[in-house]
């Protein structure tokens, strides 16, 4: 018999890094009784201290080193006594219905994914008489884990930023698991889950990882070669933008298409995703 959603049996579990901006806001739209589950991926002892100062139910664990996205969901997970998990991005904000109407609609249904609608894409599904829709994936910023029906294999923790949802996604419903779409509304900022959008460290590393994750996931679920045609177009496109733009003598757009470069000739290479914002390593 499925457990009953209900505020008692979910945890949130939050990833930051460099969030300080945006955590506030979203923790202020969870209810105070439920529980909340912080990794803070950019080892900001203040922040943690606050965060368990002000709000009620909360756990920040503090990284001595930047995880990445889906392992730290995954130690988020781990930490969690639930039976439903509720990933969540630190730019996202529930409505003031958002977790009233999620639990009627999924205390009816038998799931293994499910997320709440973003404002931006209300005319982009079709809904039936109960207000969910069958999809087959649901973007990562916030998604509902019913964790029975994933045997502990959560996240693959190879993915460091970008598709580590999709991938997941695809994973449960290759085991015939379901994947529901429920019409009820989130806000969702984008682009402020890790950092500031003109930051030029931070938008490096999303350039870098968007490419390394896209042909990670194409060669990891149809091969190798396969993922050389996907990303090809890609490969091509940022040599001839890194040779128009020191041309034009347009600096930053010149890093920007050379990070991307990097990120896909490093997974080219089948090696691991290395590269990590404000690290001297890199």
């Amino acid at each position: 018999m499925k457990n009953k959603i209900e505020l008692k049996n979910i945890s949130f579990v939050i990833t930051t890094f460099k969030s300080e901006k945006t955590i506030y806001d979203c923790l202020n739209s969870l209810p105070a009784e439920v529980k909340k589950i912080v990794i803070e991926n950019s080892n900001n002892a203040k922040l943690k201290t606050d965060l368990e100062k002000k709000y009620k139910n909360i756990e920040c664990y503090l990284m001595e080193k930047n995880l990445g996205y889906g392992k730290a969901n995954n130690f988020g997970i781990s930490k969690s006594n639930t039976d439903y998990v509720f990933i969540l991005n630190p730019d996202a904000k529930l409505l003031e219905h958002t977790l009233k109407d999620l639990f009627v609609a999924l205390n009816q249904e038998d799931f293994s994914i499910a997320a709440p609608l973003d404002t931006k894409e209300k005319k982009e599904f079709i809904f039936n008489k109960k207000n969910i829709t069958d999809v087959e994936f649901v973007k990562g910023f916030a998604m509902i884990l019913n964790k029975k029906k994933f045997h502990n294999k959560f996240f693959d923790e190879n993915f460091f930023l970008y598709l580590e949802e999709i991938d997941l996604c695809k994973r449960i419903r290759n085991e015939n698991e379901r994947i529901i779409l429920v019409n009820t509304p989130i806000h969702h900022i984008g682009g402020l889950s890790h950092g500031n959008r003109d930051d030029l460290e931070m938008e490096k590393s999303r350039n870098w990882h968007w490419m390394w994750s896209k042909f990670y996931y194409s060669k990891k679920h149809r091969g190798y070669f396969h993922g050389i045609i996907k990303t090809l177009p890609n490969f091509i496109t940022a040599i001839i933008k890194i040779l128009f733009y020191s041309i034009t003598r347009n600096k930053q757009k010149k890093i920007i298409y050379k990070m991307r470069l990097l990120g896909l000739l490093r997974s080219y290479m089948l090696k691991d995703s290395c590269y990590r914002p404000y690290s001297s390593n890199n």
